[in-house]
């Protein structure tokens, strides 16, 4: 059996402990400052609490003495500190960070590093960057690799029609973001909320907008190798333009604890939502110009006797399922590892990654007679 710490309590971070938990293959020790947090997640077999503030360096080292690993369910911020006391104390380090500076720090510390560094094993980062590699494999030459991925409220009832789903920190930080693109062949910044472009799948509705980090590592991967590359958030119409609002012409991205609180005073949370992975790559294969779509949507469901929404679902199953993976050997456990070396198959054959199967195929193969056709709907 094998002791992992995961840090934070939260939404994302108890239900990690959860889905280890009842494996028996895994023992827990959930870490975070709020000793209210942790008693909220109850009792659980194989599950121990430590109340715990990940910036005292010491006492987050000593904790993870000894230990196989460390998951950072943690805000993005804090990211870091659980990066440092995993290279202290030797155990092998995950995260679900979206933040493309704290990545990079990661990556350094992990240069000569003797365990394990995976940063951004969620959703997005995170597996749409599997699905996404393993498309791109099929191809000869690359032409364009889109991403598009949203958590949404599958009852939109306000102006902004969301919901919370997840960190509130880090739906403002990737709103405010520069974002990794490639463009022509040439990497560069976008900005965020900029690009919307609008499509329907099912017979909904959306539009789809630049946001930061989604990529992870694949600008760096894909470089030289695709002409355009990018990633964008998926929400219902309107939601851009009112955000843009905010954080824009009301000055908010500069006082971004003010937006915090009226986001989280303002908009309700749930767990009834839906998780929209879309992904399109197009290039030549044996000479003809081919397009390949990989569409999926994941719902909240029962799990352990409570809901538990898509978003949580989707994340956690994500960072378990690399853990898992880790932990048999299936994934080199030394330096920096990025999400798009790992095998799509591999992940969905997980009992974890499982959560993103579908029950039919997955992958749809179409001829694509023109470059930058529509792919459902009018995706730009």
């Amino acid at each position: 059996m094998k002791h992992v710490v995961v840090v934070g309590a939260g939404h994302i971070g108890s239900t990690i402990a959860t889905l280890l938990s009842e494996t028996g293959d895994y023992r827990i020790t959930v870490a975070d400052q709020s000793a209210e947090q942790l008693a909220a997640l109850g009792v659980q077999p194989r599950v121990d609490h430590a109340v715990l503030n990940v910036t005292d360096a010491a006492a987050l080292k000593s904790l993870l003495a000894g230990k196989f690993a460390v998951l950072s369910a943690a805000p993005y911020h804090l990211t870091f500190h659980v990066a440092e006391a995993a290279r202290a104390a030797g155990a092998h380090y995950l995260d679900l960070t979206e933040d493309v500076a704290t990545t990079r720090k990661v990556k350094a510390l992990a240069a000569d590093a003797t365990t394990a560094f995976i940063p951004q094993c969620g959703l997005a980062p995170g597996f749409i960057s599997i699905v996404a590699a393993d498309l791109a494999r099929h191809f000869d030459t690359l032409h364009d690799v889109r991403l598009r991925v949203g958590a949404l409220p599958k009852y939109p009832s306000n102006a902004l029609n969301y919901n919370l789903t997840w960190s509130t920190d880090g739906v403002i930080n990737e709103y405010c973001e520069p974002c990794e693109a490639i463009v022509d062949g040439l990497p560069r910044q976008t900005r965020a909320l900029e690009e919307c472009e609008a499509f329907s799948l099912d017979g909904v509705t959306y539009e789809a907008f630049n946001t930061s980090g989604g990529l992870g590592t694949l600008c760096e991967t894909l470089e030289g190798k695709v002409r355009n590359l990018n990633y964008r958030t998926i929400r219902y119409p309107g939601h851009a333009a009112i955000m843009k609002a905010l954080l824009n012409d009301l000055r908010l991205r500069d006082r971004r604890d003010l937006l915090k609180d009226i986001l989280e005073n303002s908009l309700p949370a749930t767990l009834q939502d839906v998780v929209i992975v879309f992904v399109t790559v197009s290039g030549l294969k044996d000479g003809h110009l081919v397009q390949e779509t990989y569409a999926n949507k994941i719902y909240a469901r029962e799990m352990g006797g409570r809901t538990v929404s898509a978003i949580q679902i989707t994340t956690a199953s994500g960072i378990c399922a690399v853990l898992d993976m880790l932990a048999s050997g299936a994934l080199r456990s030394v330096g920096f590892i990025r999400q798009e070396e790992i095998a799509l198959t591999d992940f969905l054959a997980n009992r974890f990654g499982s959560a993103y199967a579908m029950d039919d195929a997955p992958v749809a193969r179409t001829a694509a007679p023109v470059i930058g056709a529509p792919v459902i709907g009018a995706v730009a």
